[in-house]
């Protein structure tokens, strides 16, 4: 029987740079120790709000591994190890276990546009390669290649394939997705707008912009809703409605590490092409914060 690899917040964590551009390996580690102490229930190394797509190969692996020796097995380490390139995909996906993850999120091939028996192909063949779960992460307007839900009940039936990361936006395909792969897929949600809707469906969680900058707070929403408290947790997630829709006034991660910036955090900014907030959105952004007193 599949287990989740986690239930309630999985901060999808930001890299974080010197100002030179290089990676911040001690600060990356400090974030993670503030992230265990606050309540984060897993953490996501090198996804998409973790800048993986301007990482070098020696960085990739780098940041995946300072994640896993500074979390200890305290909480589980999940990598990003997706590529429009199965064999890549693959190979990071081994590099990762080796380094002792406890998971790999596999984003969608993107660019190149997969047909649906192609996607099967992609994700079996990975999730053949190795021994720890394997994540799929659904997220078409990144992509521009969307996972069908039969293509999903396909891929629930692979023991190592246990869950998805749903952000396709759309409320009506994660019912349809739950209507089909019941227990043998797990949903976390893939938008921290929808993460109570989405557990009301079935989902056990959710992978988090949010959590980087309010960690407790996230995992307090999950916390409650799976404990039961329903009206709680959804009345928490629509007191932070406006700052998670601040966090996307600009193109993930740019709004997130600009707003841990300003908390004080000193994570850097993001590579190329990605770069600042313009001087308008920076002032919203900065106006939200000040009202959930995070500045």
């Amino acid at each position: 029987m599949k287990k989740p690899l986690f239930k309630g917040s999985g901060v999808a964590l930001i890299t974080p740079m010197h100002p030179d551009g290089s990676v911040n390996y001690e600060k990356l580690k400090e974030l993670v120790e503030w992230h265990i102490e606050n309540g984060t229930d897993a953490i996501i190394a090198c996804g998409t709000t973790g800048e993986s797509s301007t990482l070098t190969d020696l960085e990739h692996k780098k940041v995946i591994e300072e994640v896993v020796n500074q979390a200890k097995k305290r909480v589980p380490v999940i990598a990003g190890t997706g590529s429009n390139s199965t064999s890549y995909a693959i190979e990071l996906s081994k590099e990762a276990e080796s380094l002792k993850a406890d998971g790999v999120l596999v984003v969608s091939p993107y660019y190149n546009k997969a047909s649906q028996t192609g996607l099967i192909k992609h994700y079996k063949c990975i999730a053949d390669s190795i021994n720890i779960p394997v994540i799929v992460y659904d997220v078409p307007s990144r992509t521009g290649c969307k996972i069908e839900i039969s293509t999903l009940k396909e891929l629930s039936k692979h023991e190592n394939i246990t869950a998805i990361k749903a952000a396709s936006g759309s409320i009506s395909d994660v019912a349809k997705i739950a209507n089909a792969c019941e227990d043998n897929l797990f949903i976390f949600s893939g938008n921290d707008d929808q993460t109570v809707p989405i557990m009301s469906l079935g989902g056990v969680g959710v992978i988090s912009v949010l959590a980087n900058i309010a960690p407790a707070q996230t995992h307090k929403i999950c916390e409650l809703y799976l404990n039961g408290n329903c009206k709680e947790s959804a009345s928490l997630q629509l007191e932070f409605l406006n700052l998670i829709n601040a966090l996307f006034i600009e193109v993930n991660p740019i709004p997130v590490k600009e707003a841990m910036n300003l908390m004080g955090m000193q994570v850097g900014s993001c590579r190329l092409p990605l770069c600042e907030l313009d001087e308008q959105k920076l002032k919203k952004l900065k106006l939200c914060l000040e009202k959930h007193k995070f500045i």
